[in-house]
């Protein structure tokens, strides 16, 4: 019997069949709650992968009568959300669209602007899921319009259900009477950190390798992970990434670099690696940002093993750069109070295409001329402060110099 799919035959069909996340589909979790009391909206998942984001969007459209159409992002685009809006006929009936975008951090920030449009007006229901820190990858008009929901790594004894689970039906499906003990179960539900769909086909891979029972040694054929990550998680070792870069280590920066890219987090730690750019290391060095852009396209270019070569590269430039988020310290204080509906009122002389009573700062002295640029009601704020490091240092003193 060629290519059985294992991982989608053993999809759950309910809230009950699904393993882990108790906290929001058990019987007091607060998605199944939510459900069953009429309420449907806007969500987002997310949480490591094959932690059951997919699957629990489609008991959600099964569970509510709403026709579900699934994207994923890497592929999709706006002509496709498109096409199924014209593609249904009752996209105004009772049940209604339930939009499932998979990867939306893949949706870059004009394609979620426009999903706007079709959550406003009541088309669709949308839930969206990702691997990565939504506040970091999504729009925040589509978050300020969702609810957030986190999908935990599946702990090892519930994951081993899903392994038994799938023993059972490879054995009904083949007519076998394959085995496994207790340890060998536990052994595939640890050695997968979390992700149900990867211990499913992990043992489907050992059942069809094993003669009579499957062991520990038939698993270790097909699980290529090196080192023992049973307590490692996808957002545990990018956060030991950073706060090791943060905290100038260069040793554990190197070591957390070489566990995300045993477990083939190549695209997560670039993501990752950019960001720090910017937040950790920000203004005391800018070209920080530049250099860890390039080493990170020549990874994805050259794959692995070498690319842990650029990465590592622009991970040790990191870890042993200045340090500033004044930057990132500024622009978070800013959106704070633009969500608390301050400024909405920009000063007239900015305003295009009059101009009436700004001041051109190049027709005066150094290039620079006092004038009111935030809006009234923060006009005195302060969001940036000049961090303490050459670059920043050097430029508070050119502000001070100018405004004399």
């Amino acid at each position: 019997m060629n290519n059985i799919r294992t991982a989608e035959a053993l999809r759950p069909k309910s809230f009950d069949d699904i393993v882990g996340q108790q906290h929001l589909f058990g019987e007091r979790g607060v998605v199944r709650k939510m459900l069953e009391s009429g309420r449907i909206t806007n969500m987002i998942f997310y949480g490591p992968p094959g932690t059951g984001k997919t699957t629990a969007a489609e008991i959600i459209a099964r569970e509510s009568g709403m026709s579900f159409h699934r994207l994923n992002a890497t592929t999709a685009s706006l002509s496709d959300v498109k096409d199924i809006l014209a593609g249904t006929n009752n996209i105004f009936s009772a049940g209604g669209i339930l939009l499932y975008i998979d990867e939306i951090q893949y949706f870059n920030k004009k394609q979620q602007q426009a999903l706007l449009e079709y959550i406003e007006d009541g088309r669709v229901t949308l839930i969206t899921s990702t691997t990565e820190n939504p506040h970091f990858y999504i729009y925040n008009a589509i978050i300020s319009r969702s609810s957030l929901f986190e999908f935990k790594p599946v702990a090892p004894e519930d994951c081993a259900v899903a392994v038994r689970r799938a023993l059972d039906y490879l054995n009904a499906q083949m007519g076998t009477s394959k085995t496994a003990d207790d340890d060998t179960v536990t052994y595939i539900a640890r050695s997968t950190s979390g992700d149900v769909r990867h211990a499913i086909v992990l043992t489907e891979n050992a059942f069809f390798a094993a003669d009579g029972e499957i062991t520990k040694e038939t698993v270790d054929n097909f699980n290529v992970r090196v080192g023992n990550f049973d307590d490692d998680t996808h957002y545990d070792l990018l956060s030991c990434l950073q706060k090791s870069i943060r905290g100038s280590d260069p040793d554990a920066t190197v070591f957390y670099l070489a566990k995300l890219l045993s477990l083939g987090e190549l695209i997560s730690v670039c993501r990752r690696l950019q960001v720090i750019a910017s937040e950790d290391v920000g203004l005391a060095y800018p070209m920080a940002a530049v250099v860890t852009r390039s080493c990170c396209e020549s990874a994805k270019e050259l794959g692995m093993p070498e690319a842990a070569i650029p990465l590592a590269n622009a991970a040790v430039l990191l870890a042993t750069s200045p340090k500033s988020n004044s930057a990132h310290d500024a622009v978070f204080a800013a959106m704070d109070d633009v969500e608390k509906g301050y400024g909405r009122v920009v000063p007239k002389h900015l305003q295009s295409p009059l101009f009436k009573g700004y001041k051109y700062p190049h027709s005066y002295p150094n290039h620079y001329v006092k004038q009111q640029y935030l809006p009234d009601d923060i006009k005195d704020k302060r969001y940036y402060n000049y961090g303490s490091n050459k670059l920043e240092d050097a430029a508070r003193q050119y502000a001070e110099k100018i405004k004399k």
